[in-house]
Parts: C-alpha cells; structure tokens; sequence
C-alpha cells in the first residue's frame, strides 16, 4: 500500500492580490484557515527579499494563529536565517531567488554551493527546522544535498508542467527517478512548481513523493470556484492518483 501524500498549500499569490492595491484584503492568513479546513495538510509561504508578497507580519501571524505546520521557503541571506530562527517555523525550504524574476525558476545550484548552503542547513536544523532544498531532479544535486545534511529535497517540477506532451513524458521519468535515488540515499522527496489539475496526477501517483506544494494554480482556480473547492479538488485528484 502506498503512504499517504500530503499536500502543502502556498498562499503567496493570495498576498499578491492584496499588494496590488494595499491594504489588509484579501487576508492570506484567511485563506491558511480556509486551506486547513479544505483538507490541505501544511501552509507554504516565500519570504521574498523585496517582500513583493508575503509580509513579516504574515509570518507572525501564520506562526501564531495556524494550527498547520508552516513551511518557510527562502533564500540563503543572513536576514532570512535571522527571521526563520526567531520565528522558528516547522520547516524552512531554501530556494534560489532573483529580483528580477516573475516566479522561482530552477532549483538551487547545491552541488556548486555546497559550502554556502551547508552552514544554513546546520542553523536551521539546530534551530528545530526540517530543512529542504529546492532543486532539479537531478542525481548530482541530490547527492550534494545528502552530502551538505539536508533531510528533504523537494523536486522543482516546472520544467515538466510546462514541457509539450512529447517532452513532458521525459521530465517525468526525470522526476520519477531522482525521487527514487532521494530515497535510495535517505532523503525525503517532495515536489511542487507549477502543477495544475492536468499535471498533478502523474506527479502525486509517484510513491517516493511524500509531500507536494501547491499555490498559484489554487489561488488562480479559487477566481472561478472559491479557495476551499479549487484545494478540495486537488486533495481529490491526489487521493485518487496515490490509490491507483
């Protein structure tokens, strides 16, 4: 029998809304409730170094008012360390980050960064974190994740959401078998970027994946059907892929 798959959900797009005009709606802490009542098993938030979405005080908040385990994605500075060590979420995600980007593209460099990143994954595992690194699924960047500490990878899987169908069957495979060296190596493997109700299942039928984060698909269906029903759906679709 397969293990359960849980589903992380990112608010971020949720505070994008709110930016763009200022103000408090709509309430990304709202929409965690709302994704903790729809079945979502963790709430994903990117502290970004220009705050273009998520705030400090979302993360106060989140870390106070959410039952959910909160996952803190961020980037590799010394003022995100700060803040994930005072606020001490239940996990912290390192991610590559540019500002000129729209979206995080691409994995971390781990296997060329492995002096830089080693440091952070030991501060924040001494700070009580599950620490992952979001990479390519690719074997040398899991075999520097190992190498460096981390527990948790998770497997950037833009790359497959956005690939023809031809092409899409390959970043697959890609993703298939760097989740079967993670654990073959003793990590745990998780994956997100991307995935919509027409990706999700091939991805969540993987049994090596423990873990998948979704956002911006959520919160862009949530236009046409409301937060609690798009996240519904996709716990669905996951449930009914893992089962098969």
């Amino acid at each position: 029998m397969k293990s359960p798959l849980r589903l992380g959900v990112n608010i971020d797009h949720v505070a994008t809304i709110r930016n763009a005009r200022g103000g408090p709606h709509p309430d990304p802490v709202r929409s965690a409730h709302m994704a903790a009542e729809a079945g979502a098993d963790g709430i994903t938030a990117h502290l970004r170094e220009d705050r273009r979405h998520i705030s400090d005080s979302d993360i106060l908040r989140l870390t106070e008012e959410i039952d959910l385990p909160l996952n803190l994605e961020m980037a590799a500075t010394a003022e995100m360390l700060e803040i994930a060590i005072r606020h001490k979420p239940h996990a912290t995600c390192l991610v590559p980050e540019k500002r000129e980007e729209r979206t995080t593209e691409g994995g971390l460099d781990v296997a060329k960064a492995k002096l830089l990143l080693k440091d952070y994954v030991a501060a924040l595992s001494e700070a009580g974190c599950r620490v992952s690194l979001f990479i390519e699924p690719d074997r040398r960047q899991l075999d520097a994740a190992r190498e460096i500490g981390a527990p948790v990878v998770e497997l950037h899987t833009g790359s497959y959401c956005d690939a023809s169908a031809e092409a899409r069957e390959r970043e697959l495979t890609r993703i298939v078998e760097a989740a079967a060296h993670a654990q073959s190596i003793g990590l745990e493997c998780h994956a997100g970027h991307g995935l919509s109700y027409a990706t999700v299942k091939p991805v969540a039928a993987i049994p090596t994946i423990a873990e998948l984060n979704i956002g911006h698909f959520l919160v862009g269906e949530a236009i046409f059907t409301g937060l609690a029903e798009s996240i519904r759906e996709m716990r669905r679709l996951m449930d009914e892929a893992r089962s098969l």
